[in-house]
């Protein structure tokens, strides 16, 4: 049986694919941006993530992205979302099918 709060975890995660870089065209979640996603008992949300770069122009915009579509999600009663740079973020965080869909191969790092 899966915990409440885990429940809840996978949600808001299935929520922050909705979330698209403008840039790169694919989800954060799928680009490797979402490190943790926290969930207590009271339904407050903590979502650490990154950006693909530590001055990227659209860090406003995926940090209030994920945090409305956290927000939006039945049970969640507050989200807060943080950014952070440790660790960088490179193209092996992302998915198998988002490195193909930008062109990496799936052993092809380039």
């Amino acid at each position: 049986m899966v915990a409440p709060q885990e429940e809840l975890g996978q949600r808001i995660e299935n929520a922050l694919r909705l979330v698209i870089d403008p840039e790169l065209g694919l989800n954060i979640v799928d680009l490797g941006l979402v490190y943790v996603i926290g969930v207590n008992d009271c339904g407050r949300a903590r979502i650490l993530m990154t950006t693909t770069t530590r001055g990227c122009p659209a860090s406003s915009f995926l940090k209030d992205g994920a945090r409305e579509a956290a927000i939006a999600v039945p049970g969640v009663t507050s989200a807060e979302v943080s950014l952070t740079y440790d660790p960088a973020w490179t193209p092996e965080m992302m998915t198998a099918s988002a490195r193909v869909q930008l062109g990496f191969g799936p052993d092809n790092d380039t």
